[in-house]
């Protein structure tokens, strides 16, 4: 069937040629190429047996669609090739991923499904052979971890040894936990510990673990399910987010800090990350969440990635800004200077369903704003910020199709604020200070939402400095 209408479909974010996709996998770097592979359901717009989809870049930026690499074609992995990672070693490219079967005889034990830890090698980087004696890891033979979810592997390597961190939960289904396991070579493994739990409020079952030290310090990003709502805060089904701490590889615990999220909009999940040989630490995740309507279903496809994000660690904090590779996916620039106004104001040029907006305000004049992006006489996604309460605001009430709502993150008070929003046919990404806080979104308005219209809700408005870009493409289109 494939895509027959491209109106949400993005121009620049990954997305699967058709069809279903979600989390990020395989995220890595092997001969000179990025790799990107992802959760794909190649024969329907919802959510199936899953595959591994294939994306490769040299840059990052612009992506080429590569045959499916992993299928749900052994009794380990009969129900879905679900989510993993990638790693090259001895100039081979090796995947790591989780086989899921239903077992119904299981029911009495308190789960219908077995999950197991698998891998395929490529020398080539587009064909896979999996390894003949999968599974390589299964459920550890302890009281304290759950029989049924176990899942998602990411792998790397530390001194000698490499290792492996899996989600997983108690056997009462209370408290979410990863895994850590060891191995010499790569392939035989053995469990090491409960590496770390939920304490309070931290979820039910702790998803797609990702592991990495980022500048000196030693941080664990996952996604953890079923955070309870707390006033306006975790009100995503499920959350994604991370801790700052240290791993002690000899007793394999980690000591960390409280949980933060790491992006606090309505559409992020499952976050991957991989380090690149120049040093840097890229994430790239899910733009989208479970449960949320996906109107592009009616169009042959659903689901996408957000932009590749740096992260770094600022005053006990990750930070996230867009790659800066992204600036070559610009193609014209329009910019203003020393605006001051007092009434809605949109500016020439400064306008579009695709683009990059830069904004340098200065909060000393402005108390409080408003933005509405892809805005019409019908439509806008509201974008506010509040200085006295310290608060920025994403409103999609009037967003179009698709989900509605409002998120909020707290930003310090300061004296200016700098906002980089990303643009697609379907959604939005903000990233405030410089990664102090990222929101992301998927809207769906129609074609004609594109002004951009800066509102003085407090009285002034004043702007330093504002650059519009449009962009070109990065994704092949359907």
């Amino acid at each position: 069937m494939g895509v027959h209408n491209t109106r949400w479909y993005p121009k620049y974010h990954v997305a699967a040629p058709e069809n279903w996709i979600n989390d990020p996998n395989g995220f890595c770097c092997f001969k000179s190429e990025y790799h990107l592979f992802y959760q794909f359901h190649p024969f329907g717009v919802n959510w199936g047996p899953m595959h591994w989809g294939h994306v490769i870049s040299k840059d990052l930026v612009h992506w080429k669609h590569l045959p499916i690499a992993l299928k749900p074609d052994e009794d380990y992995d009969r129900d879905g090739c679900f989510s993993g990672c990638g790693i090259e070693k001895d100039g081979s490219l090796y995947i790591f991923y989780t086989g899921h079967m239903h077992t119904p005889e299981t029911a009495e034990l308190g789960f219908d499904y077995v999950q197991v830890q698998c891998f395929a090698v490529s020398e080539d980087g587009v064909n896979f052979k999996k390894y003949p004696d999968n599974a390589i890891v299964l459920v550890p033979e302890t009281e304290q971890v759950h029989g049924g979810d176990f899942r998602d592997p990411k792998v790397w390597k530390h001194g000698d040894k490499y290792y492996m961190v899996v989600g997983s939960r108690t056997p009462d289904k209370l408290l979410g936990q990863v895994l850590l396991y060891e191995s010499d070579d790569i392939i035989h493994w053995n469990f090491k510990s409960i590496m770390s739990r939920a304490e309070g409020n931290q979820g039910s079952m702790w998803e797609c673990p990702n592991f990495a030290t980022i500048d000196g310090k030693d941080v664990l990003i996952f996604s953890p399910q079923d955070v309870k709502r707390e006033i306006n805060s975790y009100l995503n089904v499920y959350q994604s987010g991370y801790f700052i701490g240290k791993l002690d590889y000899k007793t394999g615990i980690y000591t960390h800090g409280e949980f933060e999220l790491l992006d606090y909009g309505s559409d992020f999940y499952a976050p991957q990350i991989t380090q690149l040989p120049d040093g840097r630490t890229i994430m790239i995740a899910w733009l989208d969440m479970w449960n949320n309507p996906m109107p592009e279903q009616a169009d042959g496809w659903a689901g996408m990635m957000t932009v590749p994000r740096e992260l770094h660690v600022r005053d006990g904090k990750v930070y996230s800004t867009p790659i800066k590779e992204l600036e070559s996916l610009r193609v014209a620039e329009t910019s203003y200077e020393n605006q001051t106004f007092y009434e809605p104001k949109k500016f020439e040029g400064v306008s579009g369903d695709v683009g990059e907006l830069i904004v340098d305000i200065d909060l000393k004049a402005t108390e409080e704003f408003e933005i509405d992006l892809r805005s019409s006489a019908e439509e806008k996604t509201v974008l506010t910020y509040n200085a006295a309460l310290g608060l920025f605001k994403v409103n999609r009430d009037k967003s179009g199709e698709g989900g509605k709502g409002e998120r909020e993150c707290p930003i310090l008070p300061a004296d200016k604020m700098k906002l980089q929003i990303f643009m697609d046919r379907s959604s939005i990404e903000i990233f405030i200070n410089d990664g102090e806080r990222v929101m992301s979104a998927r809207i769906y308005p129609r074609d004609n939402a594109k002004d951009i219209v800066f509102v003085p809700t407090g009285g002034t408005f004043k702007i330093d400095s504002i650059k519009f870009y449009t962009l070109g493409e990065g994704i092949p289109q359907p």
